[in-house]
């Protein structure tokens, strides 16, 4: 089986290079062409034909490669459907702040979660992405804009916390100095409530800033729109959570999407309060993205201003994340579904 080299750190890169009789610099001279965006072997310009062919016949790449782009009009967010070396797709969106450029990135094709206002897990999970399949999201889209992307959340296609491993090892890539150099503050992570996995993370004790989609706040409503929950119940899930704040000094952000009739009427917000009350949490409403196949449709603004300003009343801060690339469809799942079912 080749070797995947964007998924090498630089030692073990430095290590492969080194087997294969080459001098030392080598390694660094191809990093530096991987973390350029180099799609091939023949982009490596200072690299000999001889090496180039050996790598050919023994590795590859990795690199993904952009299939469609799409740039919002009203504040400059640009998706993309990206395609893979298998030829599968996944999504990432890029959006841009007054601090710079945030990615959101996949971390599986497809997801086996189930969520049901989800785009993403429409059509199940194919396969956990490579570290270097998530790293190279970054340096493709990176690469595409020609600036610096200083912030990444993993809140894409796929459930981080289900690809564990993976992730772990793509965090180790993407914070190293002689690579992108992203801080690990500049990295969130999203999950669904994996609980054992929110507990091994913690024991890694890494500045990562941790979300977790929770969308309702008692086990009946949890279980319909998340089936997760079944698995690992509010009462766990908060258990993990606790554990983690404990092991990390960190604030957790609570993600809670607000579906009209479903989820966003104010005995729910009390309820919420309740639930989180004493921890050190954040929530973040996320008016629903529209998808057709779930017929969910997004609260009003009156209603979600009247949710936030009931959770700030009962003490627990509250935001409302800005929509970003509505003209483009930017909710992560959509693209990927309709280039696999051959729309146009």
């Amino acid at each position: 089986m080749k070797t995947e080299l964007i998924s090498l750190n630089y030692v073990e890169l430095e290590k492969l290079i080194l087997d294969m009789g080459q001098p030392k610099f080598r390694a660094k001279q191809i990093y530096d062409w991987i973390y350029k965006g180099a799609q091939s072997f023949d982009d490596m310009l200072n690299i000999p034909k001889s090496l180039r062919e050996k790598l050919e016949a023994e590795t590859y790449i990795g690199a993904v490669k952009i299939c469609e782009k799409y740039v919002s009009n009203i504040d400059e967010t640009r998706k993309y459907l990206l395609e893979l070396s298998d030829g599968n797709f996944i999504e990432s969106v890029l959006m841009k702040y007054e601090y710079g450029y945030t990615i959101c990135v996949s971390s599986q094709v497809g997801c086996r979660m189930g969520c049901k206002f989800c785009a993403s897990t429409i059509g199940g999970k194919e396969r956990d992405l490579t570290p270097g399949e998530l790293l190279g999201q970054i340096i493709c889209v990176q690469k595409d804009l020609g600036q610096r992307i200083s912030n990444v959340v993993m809140m894409g296609i796929g459930e981080p916390f289900d690809n564990f491993e993976n992730v772990l090892k793509f965090i180790e890539l993407v914070n190293a100095p002689g690579g992108l150099n992203i801080g690990q503050r500049h990295i969130s992570i999203s999950t669904c409530g994996l609980a054992e996995k929110i507990r091994d993370f913690a024991d890694k004790r890494l500045q990562i800033t941790l979300l977790i989609s929770l969308h309702a706040p008692d086990n009946e409503k949890r279980s319909q729109i998340m089936p997760v929950n079944k698995k690992y119940p509010i009462e766990e899930l908060m258990e993990a959570c606790d554990y983690y704040i404990e092991k990390t000094g960190r604030r957790i952000s609570f993600e809670y999407t607000l579906i009209a009739g479903v989820n966003d009427n104010i005995a729910e917000a009390d309820s919420l309060a309740d639930l989180l009350r004493g921890k050190l949490c954040h929530v973040n409403l996320i008016p629903v993205n529209k998808v057709e196949e779930t017929g969910f449709e997004k609260s009003n603004r009156e209603g979600i201003n009247a949710f936030r300003q009931r959770l700030e009343k009962r003490g627990i801060s509250a935001t409302i994340r800005r929509e970003m690339g509505s003209d483009i469809n930017a909710a992560c799942g959509q693209l990927r579904k309709k280039k696999n079912s051959g729309i146009k």
